[in-house]
């Protein structure tokens, strides 16, 4: 096992330190004062990434700590807790219905019209045209709320809540900078790379927007150093909450047994980012000494685009089974079946996946991309970002070794439990909110 010991030791310290009394401060005493917040995100399902499953999770710890929540999102439309309420901000939603599904009335409207011509285009006008909806809509019924919390749409038109009075906080998961330059590293020729800095047009925006506000959270160290250089925002300015995971949802299963040779991954499969390409490349290492070995591939990869070619190329297809649209409950079951989860990701801002296997207490092979040991420390193997080598080496090393999958299976579920909760990222989450009601949370540095 391998791990950057000063950044998982500052980690595990941090959240280590947390005392009886700060936790009342920020859990309990929030019942004396519940605040009414709004959550906006531009797109919100889970099965999208990880910007809908804090959506989701954050939404639900805010109920469960006593405040009332709304959620405004485009589509498409988060899953929510029945106790939150979702409030509906359509667009044209042209990733899924396609630039054919535009019709006169659509015309009515100028932020349509852009957000059409944007798709038309090859650019991402979708956080652009959610910030013009939301804008005009809270400023006709939103001087309610005491909070209004930004999920990395980073608009022009979140700018504006601020700049008319509206307490706004955004949570910046990562800086997309990354994405494009892994993206571009990974383009094919100079026509596919000019495609893809159009569709990242929207990151001139985002840097704009980011320097000019006034409250920011991101959800790792890795994430905050990275924001501060992407986007040349004093790191004093930017507060630190982790990410929570479900540890009632995300569980071990009774009664599910592993299959022999299943191991696992959640990754879109056609984002560079996410380092599907090297985990292919490791499967095909692997069936020279385990030719039973099966890849379950949480994510569908698109018809005819690299990652079919890829599997077509290394003839592995008979060993890999994609499945996608699934319930968080069969996410859990597939856990429950695995042997060995890998997550080859280039790059994390947190890592869910990694800890939502580790909370179902599967043996975790990683990468040690972005967060990633912040997140895994010394309770998984983690491995150099691509390097589909040294994954096929991990992943051998535990199949050989049931003693090692069972204590690091262990190891996992109890570092989520002791570091990671959506209870503990609420009660700090709330208590920065309280400090910007107060006028004092510019610098302040969360307890962890």
């Amino acid at each position: 096992m391998t791990m950057n010991q000063s950044m998982t030791g500052t980690v595990a310290a941090n959240l280590a330190d947390a005392t009886a009394a700060e936790n009342e401060a920020m859990g309990f005493s929030l019942l004396k004062s519940p605040l009414k917040i709004c959550l906006l995100g531009y797109r919100s399902q889970p099965y999208g990434g990880g910007q809908g499953i804090y959506i989701k999770y954050l939404s639900k710890a805010l109920v469960d700590a006593g405040h009332k929540v709304d959620v405004i999102s485009g589509q498409p439309y988060p899953h929510l807790d029945p106790r939150v309420n979702l409030i509906k901000m359509p667009g044209l939603n042209l990733f899924e219905t396609g630039l054919g599904s535009l019709r006169l009335r659509h015309l009515s409207s100028l932020t349509n019209i852009i957000e059409w011509t944007g798709k038309l285009t090859g650019a991402f006008s979708e956080p652009y045209c959610f910030g013009r909806r939301v804008l005009k809509h809270l400023q006709k019924k939103g001087r309610h709320y005491d909070i209004i919390h930004d999920n990395q749409c980073l608009s022009w038109g979140m700018l504006q809540l601020q700049q008319r009075g509206f307490p706004l906080v955004t949570t910046i998961h990562h800086p997309i900078t990354s994405d494009l330059q892994i993206a571009l590293n990974a383009a094919n020729d100079w026509r596919e790379r000019i495609l893809i800095r159009r569709w990242h047009s929207f990151l001139v925006m985002q840097k704009k927007v980011a320097q000019r506000l006034a409250h920011i959270v991101t959800v790792s160290e890795r994430s905050r150093n990275d924001i501060v250089s992407a986007f040349e925002i004093d790191p004093e300015a930017i507060s630190l909450v982790y990410n929570g995971i479900d540890t009632d949802e995300f569980r071990p299963v009774d009664g599910v047994d592993r299959i022999p040779f299943r191991i696992m991954a959640t990754a879109s499969a056609d984002a560079p980012l996410k380092g599907v390409r090297y985990l292919l490349e490791a499967v095909a290492l692997l069936l020279k000494t385990y030719p039973k070995l099966e890849l379950l591939l949480v994510g569908q990869p698109k018809p005819g685009g690299d990652t079919e070619k890829l599997i077509e190329r290394l003839q592995i297809a008979e060993n890999i089974k994609f499945v996608s649209g699934i319930t968080t409950e069969q996410l859990v079951n597939y856990y429950s079946e695995a042997q060995v989860v890998v997550v080859p990701s280039l790059y994390e801002g947190f890592g869910l996946p990694a800890g939502e296997a580790m909370a179902c207490g599967v043996p975790v092979v990683s990468t040690d991309g972005g967060a990633l040991p912040e997140v895994v420390g010394d309770a998984g193997v983690q491995v150099p970002i691509e390097d589909s080598k040294a994954i096929a080496a991990a992943v051998a090393q535990l199949l050989e070794n049931a003693g090692e999958r069972e204590q690091l299976g262990a190891a996992g579920r109890h570092r989520i439990n002791e570091l990671f909760c959506w209870h503990r990222a609420a009660g700090q989450m709330t208590n920065y909110y309280q400090q910007i009601l107060k006028g004092s949370a510019r610098g302040l540095e969360q307890p962890c």
